[in-house]
């Protein structure tokens, strides 16, 4: 008998298993999949010469997070790599905003893009120095963040109280015209902001872009040296140098409940595997209540709740193997790492006013990974392994471009669409397609079959949101990764705070698993209980 079984090897989960088994927990993670990782994985789909990145690709929240640093996995074989520049925006004139790792080089060619421009950009910077470690510390801990609460009042406070909020609670559009004359600067913060299922026009999208913006000017966005796998492969090393164990193409077919209590789990092939203090399950919210968990053993409002859960955009993604690097009309994206592609501001609103009617967009916003450019292990020397994804609807109800895409994602779908997105990056780097090798095409029904929480590609393990973040994440309650069950915790990024390599989600499970079988559990989880049945009753 293990004292906690994890369910699920995607990152939160093996950060999850690390966390108890550095406490000294007998810690069992069982895996669907053949290998572990989750979006953390890679392989060579689209050549056997070049390594693709299946699901997420860079991480600036992998080296920023505390939790992920506390982890020191460079001790167990995983090594970054930085491309030349962090993040480029091409524009349709040749010229592009680069975000370089030096913040003095970026404000410089974002003032060739808009006088005034380095100067906004070095204020957001200078608003990072002073509260941004703050904010991350909030973010990633779990809800309500009483520690961390202060100390980033008090930098919000020196930083310009209420109108430095009201700034980041703002669209991003908006942070992007009050604060920069040219295009460059909004579009950097707003395709960041895109990174997640946010609009332009979306309130608190300008705290997301700058989050990540500024991530990157201070940490880069870095990737593992030889595939997002490696970084998966280091949490498996750590986990099984202390003594935890991980057993893949195991399914878990339920949690096994007895008197509102967790007492282990029952695997599809009749196994029951025993936790004596705790069951982690990094599982999307929908899999995990009504799926794992039967109705009978929660609350009846849970229930309604779940009706209400909103997922994320779905994903259609291209991994490319080139003959040589992409042939970009502009020299600032050639160094970049990641590449943004949408014409401008107005462009990425229609995108996005495309997805929230349910139309398949015509000019979609996609982001492009250059993956050789920041780690030269990706391909043979001279070529490049190259990704581009965007966003479909879940539900698609027409199409906005000329190629009636139906939803079905059928083999004409799948090359209509990728056609689409190579026509994005054809009008940035003609000749792009004259270089392509190999293509894979990966539409939204394929992702869920590599990992069953990514429904039908939805990466951040549901909406980010307002309505669906903090104390309503993944439904109205305490925010926290406690559930209805005891000894029952929900560690993947359905629970607060959401999607992102960053741990945090399995870091706060096995926290409050860890908390809750200690000496102050047996007053703290009653208490939390009744707060969670006046908070949502």
């Amino acid at each position: 008998m293990a004292d906690a079984v994890v369910i699920g090897a995607g990152h939160n989960g093996l950060v999850a298993a690390n966390l108890l088994a550095d406490a000294g927990w007998d810690v069992e993670v069982l895996e669907e999949q053949p290998e572990p990782g989750g979006a953390v994985r890679s392989d060579r789909g689209a050549h056997p010469d070049y390594v693709s990145d299946v699901c997420s690709a860079f991480y600036p929240l992998g080296v920023a997070s505390p939790v992920m640093r506390a982890l020191d996995l460079e001790r167990h074989g995983l090594r970054w790599r930085h491309a030349p520049a962090v993040l480029a925006h091409p524009l349709p004139d040749g010229r592009a905003a680069v975000l370089e790792r030096d913040r003095d080089a970026t404000a410089a060619g974002l003032e060739a893009l808009g006088a005034g421009d380095g100067d906004a950009w070095l204020r957001l910077c200078a608003l990072w120095d002073e509260m941004g470690e703050g904010v991350l510390r909030a973010l990633l801990t779990p809800f309500p963040p009483i520690r961390a609460a202060l100390p980033l009042a008090a930098a919000v406070r020196r930083a310009g109280g209420l109108r430095v909020a009201r700034s980041l609670l703002a669209p991003v559009r908006t942070l992007g015209e009050q604060e920069f004359t040219g295009p460059g600067g909004p579009l950097l913060l707003a395709g960041s902001a895109l990174h997640t299922d946010m609009f332009p026009e979306s309130a608190a999208g300008s705290v997301f872009g700058w989050l990540l913006a500024m991530t990157g000017q201070r940490h880069g966005w870095p990737v593992p040296e030889g595939g997002a796998g490696e970084l998966a492969a280091a949490l498996v090393r750590r986990l099984e140098s202390r003594g935890g164990r991980l057993r893949c193409g195991v399914r878990v077919e339920s949690v096994v409940v007895r008197d509102g209590r967790a007492l282990g789990v029952r695997t599809a092939g009749g196994e029951r595997v025993r936790a004596a203090k705790a069951v982690l399950a990094d599982v999307a919210a929908p899999a995990l209540y009504g799926g794992l968990v039967g109705w009978s053993d929660l609350p009846a409002s849970l229930r309604a709740d779940m009706r209400r859960f909103s997922w994320d955009h779905a994903t259609f993604k291209v991994d490319w193997a080139l003959s040589g690097p992409v042939p970009w009309a502009s020299p600032g994206a050639a160094r970049a790492g990641t590449v943004h592609l949408s014409p401008g501001m107005d462009a990425l609103t229609r995108y996005s006013a495309d997805l929230a009617t349910g139309r398949v967009p015509a000019d979609p916003f996609a982001l492009l990974g250059q993956m050789t450019t920041a780690d030269p292990a990706r391909s043979p020397a001279g070529t490049e392994s190259v990704w581009a994804y965007t966003h479909v609807p879940h539900r698609v109800k027409g199409d906005a471009g000329p190629d009636g895409i139906t939803g079905a994602w059928d083999e004409r779908d799948r090359n209509a669409m990728a056609d689409r997105v190579e026509n994005a990056v054809e009008r940035l780097a003609p000749g792009f397609r004259a270089r392509i090798l190999g293509r894979r095409v990966i539409a939204p029904p394929a992702f869920q079959e590599h990992d069953a929480n990514l429904r039908n590609g939805a990466l951040n393990g549901g909406t980010a949101l307002l309505h669906q973040q903090f104390v309503f994440r993944p439904v109205p309650g305490l925010g926290r990764a406690e559930t209805p069950v005891a000894g029952l915790y929900l560690a993947s990024a359905s629970a607060h705070p959401g999607g992102g390599v960053h741990g945090a989600c399995g870091a706060n499970a096995a926290r409050a698993a860890l908390a809750h079988a200690g000496p102050a559990g047996r007053v703290l989880t009653p208490a939390l209980g009744a707060l969670r049945r006046l908070l949502a009753p």
